[in-house]
C-alpha cells in the first residue's frame, strides 16, 4: 500500500514538472506562471501542490536540476560512443544542439534565468554551467592529458561557445540550426587546436 501510495505522489510529481514545462515559452516565462495555471494542467487541486514543493520557486529549481542532469547525461553518453570511432568535437556539439531543439522549454529557462531576478536560480544556473565545464575539463585531462589549467581554459571557452550557439538555435530554422551546427563546431575545433597549440609551446619552451 505504501508503494502504491509512493508511485501515486511520483507520477503527480512528474504531471506538476511537465504541466510547467509546457506553460514555458519564449514570451511565457518561468517568472509569469501561477500555481493555479500549473495545477490546473496537472489535474490537482491548487492545495495539493504542497505536497510536492513548498513553493513555485522550488518547483523551477527542480526543473533546472533536472534539465542540466539530462543535458550531461546525453553528452556522456557521446563521448563514450567515441570509443567506438568518430569525432568527439562533432558528438558532442551535435547532442548539444539536438538537446537545445527537442527541449525548447527547459532551454529558455536556464538562459532567461541566468541573469533574471531571483538569486536562487541565477545560482542554480551557475552550478549547472560549473558542472559542464567541469565534466569537460576532467575529460580533456584524462583523455587527451591536458594540464589541469589549460583544460579548465578550454571548457569555458568551449562551453560559453556551445551555450551561445544554443540560444540562437531557439528560435533557427532547421537550414539556420544546420549552419549553427557547422559554424559552432569549427569555433570549437579552434579553440582545441589553440589550447594543443599553446601545450605544444609550453612543452617546447621546458625542453
Amino acid at each position: 500500500m505504501a508503494g502504491i501510495r509512493a508511485a501515486q505522489k511520483e507520477k503527480t510529481r512528474r504531471a506538476l514538472i511537465q504541466a510547467a514545462m509546457n506553460q514555458l515559452s519564449a514570451e511565457h516565462g518561468y517568472a509569469s506562471l501561477s500555481l493555479r495555471e500549473v495545477t490546473r494542467e496537472a489535474g490537482i487541486a491548487p492545495t495539493s501542490f504542497y505536497r510536492h514543493f513548498q513553493n513555485m520557486e522550488e518547483l523551477g529549481l527542480t526543473l533546472v536540476d533536472e534539465g542540466g542532469l539530462a543535458l550531461r547525461q546525453l553528452l556522456r553518453q557521446s563521448r563514450q560512443q567515441i570509443a567506438k570511432g568518430g569525432s568527439i568535437v562533432r558528438a558532442s556539439v551535435t547532442t548539444f544542439m539536438e538537446f537545445v531543439a527537442n527541449n525548447t522549454a527547459i532551454f529558455r529557462l536556464l538562459l532567461q534565468e541566468k541573469s533574471g531576478n531571483s538569486k536562487e536560480f541565477r545560482l542554480a544556473v551557475q552550478r549547472e554551467v560549473e558542472h559542464f565545464t567541469a565534466e569537460l575539463a576532467d575529460y580533456l585531462v584524462a583523455e587527451q592529458q591536458f594540464s589541469h589549467e589549460l583544460a579548465e581554459l578550454q571548457a569555458d571557452a568551449i562551453v560559453r561557445i556551445v551555450f551561445s550557439a544554443g540560444a540562437d538555435v531557439l528560435d533557427a530554422s532547421v537550414t539556420e540550426r544546420q549552419q549553427l551546427l557547422e559554424m559552432t563546431i569549427a569555433q570549437v575545433r579552434l579553440v582545441a587546436r589553440g589550447a594543443e597549440t599553446t601545450r605544444a609551446l609550453a612543452k617546447s619552451t621546458k625542453s
